[in-house]
């Protein structure tokens, strides 16, 4: 795992009514503060990448659809410097996963519906200084392929 990235597994809670799945409480070890919720969305196999902040901290959760979230530690002076980690998160693997500053992170639909996606990042959006570290989805520079792997 990449230094400083934490995951949470979501319990969802289900009766005759409905659903109910909690994502982040202020009373969670991984919250740090609020800034902003947003929610973006991606239609099948589109790939939203590479991003990262020098300040902000983001949360992310899937809560419609499914998503291979993939981060890249290009921090020289980490432990895992050039670590790339893939997570498969939605409706059939809820999880929050908290992407530390500047770790650049993207990710791909990768089902048949439009994946839905909520951040919870620890500053808001300013447009005069939006924090924002970004490569090309497909640069050489991060040493990643986004096809599908067949294991």
């Amino acid at each position: 795992m990449i230094t400083g990235v934490k995951v949470k597994a979501l319990r969802v809670i289900s009766d005759e009514r409905g659903r109910l799945m909690e994502i982040l409480r202020s009373d969670d070890e991984l919250f740090i503060k609020f800034g902003q919720l947003y929610m973006t969305t991606a239609y099948p196999e589109v790939v939203k990448a590479w991003r990262g902040h020098r300040e902000r901290v983001d949360n992310f959760v899937v809560v419609k659809g499914m998503i291979k979230l993939v981060l890249y530690d290009q921090r020289e002076d980490s432990p895992t410097h050039d670590e790339v980690n893939e997570f498969f998160m939605g409706e059939h693997n809820p999880l929050l996963v908290q992407v530390p500053n500047p770790i650049l992170h993207g990710y791909k639909c990768v089902g048949n519906e439009e994946a839905i996606v909520l951040n919870c990042c620890t500053f808001a959006y300013r447009a005069g200084d939006p924090d924002l570290l970004t490569v090309d989805p497909f640069s050489s520079e991060i040493p990643y392929n986004w096809s599908i792997k067949m294991k």
